[in-house]
């Protein structure tokens, strides 16, 4: 059988973090095309997405809780059930039995098969106005109600229709207010655009030349972002365009923040967490000295790739963060601290993120952040300044992070800050959210 559908089963199963560059690795090892290697990404990425969802679902149809590597298949046979177009029925049911026989044996597959035609009827045509069956952001409805009311249970009912855990729905819920929340937890729902930031030449050319190989893309509210449709995401990224480092993938929210740092040619600037090495790429350009660290041996190769396909090289000293001596001496013009966060910004990109949520997670965050920002803070030459940013929606990693900096530390004033929120479902505005702050310590 094609390879794909257990490619997809393995990397679901493992509960992998990084599913993209999972996706990768073993599309690699399997030999899969791009069209395979598409089809993996988009399976992974919706049974991340609407994780929730088929989990009610399933236990609905199930007559028995199955084991953690059934409902793995039956995750991924609900994905082609509900929320794939233009897979017939009866593939969708053969591919998911036969992949299920294949790994598990006859008894799970028949069990599979009970389930997936149960779905099927439970599918119903049109929407019906009813948010305990309706299924958000796509042309179904349940044909009986199995989410809760959001009226009376609205953390639980996120939790079910929008695939939004409870924890992440309560926090936007308490900051923004319920429809702001509902709209947030919809565009996570979403299959986001594609962004891609000009390295060299216009963004007008780089829409016309992707435009000729038949993607569609529009120009982003930045003047340096195109954005892609979801679905031709895959013959963007193998265009000559990315290949030849005239284009590469980044978000507005990250852009603004690199901006931020305002580094200058000739300035000494620091890259605290590069890679991939988005941002760094933003200050090489620059004709700024940079210097970008980051943690483990993957992540430094992540960001030697980016620098050698743009052609920055030559203009970035990389440093492992992992000895604590690296930087000992040293001090810089401009710091850039591109915190990890709870990735709560950018859930459209980075479905699986909303997973992890939780307040052991966050509290572990937090303590991480609070170290880095004692690192950075030294670093900064007196008349300097340092960006903190994050992809965050969460004020204690942005705006009270910030404000904890300047308090503990009077010689730093905040300049600068900017949140940007996720732009709602067909709305202009970027795609990921997220914050930075700008910070001049006193010379």
């Amino acid at each position: 059988m094609n390879p794909t559908r257990i490619v997809a089963w393995q990397l679901v199963r493992n509960g992998t973090g990084a599913p993209t560059l999972a996706v990768d690795a073993a599309a690699r090892v399997h030999g899969l095309d791009p069209r395979d290697r598409g089809l993996v990404r988009r399976l992974v990425d919706l049974e991340a997405r609407r994780r929730g969802t088929l989990r009610v679902i399933l236990a609905r149809l199930a007559s028995r809780k199955p084991s953690a590597d059934l409902a793995a298949h039956l995750h991924l046979g609900l994905v082609q059930a509900f929320f794939l177009d233009r897979i017939p029925d009866h593939a969708l049911v053969n591919e998911t039995v036969g992949a299920v026989r294949n790994t598990l044996g006859d008894g799970p597959a028949r069990f599979a098969n009970a389930v997936l035609r149960a779905a099927l009827a439970l599918r119903q045509e049109g929407t019906r106005g009813d948010p305990r069956r309706d299924l958000p952001l796509r042309p179904w409805h349940l044909s009986e109600p199995l989410f809760h009311d959001p009226a009376e249970h609205p953390l639980l009912w996120a939790e079910e229709a929008l695939s939004m855990p409870a924890s992440v729905f309560k926090h936007w819920h308490k900051r923004f207010g319920n429809e702001r929340a509902k709209e947030l937890a919809v565009q996570a729902l979403d299959e986001p655009k594609l962004s891609l930031r000009v390295v060299r030449g216009d963004a007008n050319d780089l829409l016309a030349e992707l435009t000729e190989l038949g993607v569609h893309a529009a120009l982003g509210t930045h003047p340096r972002i195109v954005l892609v449709d979801y679905g031709d995401a895959e013959l963007a990224l193998n265009s000559a365009a990315i290949g030849e480092g005239r284009a590469t993938v980044q978000g507005e929210s990250a852009l603004r923040a690199a901006e931020a740092v305002d580094a200058r040619e000739g300035e000494d600037v620091l890259d605290l967490c590069a890679s991939p090495g988005g941002k760094t790429a933003v200050l090489a350009e620059t004709g700024a000295r940079v210097v970008a660290c980051d943690v483990s041996l993957d992540k430094l190769e992540r960001l030697a790739s980016t620098l050698a396909r743009l052609g920055l090289s030559e203009r970035v000293e990389t440093l492992d963060l992992r000895d604590p001596t690296v930087l000992a001496g040293r001090t810089f013009d401009a710091v850039l601290v591109d915190a990890p966060c709870s990735n709560t910004g950018v859930l459209a990109r980075r479905p699986e993120a909303r997973w992890r949520f939780g307040p052991s997670t966050k509290a572990s965050l937090l303590d991480l952040q609070a170290r880095l920002a004692e690192l950075a803070l030294p670093l900064v030459r007196p008349g300097g300044r340092l960006v903190w940013s994050t992809c965050s929606l969460d004020s204690d990693e942005n705006a009270r992070r910030a404000k904890q900096i300047v308090d503990a530390h009077p010689d730093f004033t905040l300049a600068a800050e900017h949140e940007a929120l996720p732009a709602s479902v067909g709305a202009a505005g970027p795609v990921d959210g997220g914050y930075f702050a700008r910070l001049v310590r006193r010379a």
